[in-house]
């Protein structure tokens, strides 16, 4: 019974590791920003996802650049992100947000996001833009506070 569930656990792990996107396949040359109303919520490991419905007339804030970032571990040049945000060139009206590792959330205090709830997202793309509209998430923007995901608070 024990060599079975071996074997059925050595079955799902590809499925899980395509599931997960790490940072190399995304373009982190080009900052993208998405703001709108969170449409679903998958609060699990191996991280955190939302489906952001998006305005068609989505526009970067003009405030954006200016805004504080939090301090995190990792060495991220946050300020020059929000200065080279754009939006999508894609004009899909829903998107894919991957947020961070639930033990991250935690970490930053991140409270379960519920649909409804407005939030905006700094991330990336996938390094060339084919198939579903994701963002992996760089920073996120909800009830006032920003949350800096790719590492743990510093």
């Amino acid at each position: 019974m024990l060599r079975r569930s071996f074997v059925w656990a050595g079955l799902a792990a590809p499925a899980v590791a395509l599931a997960h996107h790490g940072w190399s396949r995304f373009d982190q040359d080009r900052p993208i920003w998405l703001e709108g109303r969170v449409a679903q919520v998958k609060w699990q490991n191996p991280h955190a996802e939302l489906v952001l419905e998006v305005p068609q007339d989505l526009r970067v804030p003009a405030d954006l650049a200016s805004r504080s970032l939090p301090a995190q571990s990792a060495p991220i040049d946050g300020k020059a992100l929000l200065s080279r945000a754009v939006i999508p060139t894609r004009k899909d009206s829903r998107w894919e947000v991957e947020l961070a590792p639930l033990t991250r959330m935690r970490a930053w205090k991140v409270e379960e996001i519920k649909p409804g709830t407005r939030v905006g997202v700094l991330g990336f793309t996938f390094q060339q833009e084919q198939g579903e509209p994701v963002l992996r998430a760089e920073y996120l923007f909800v009830d006032g506070r920003v949350y800096a995901l790719r590492s743990s608070p510093a």
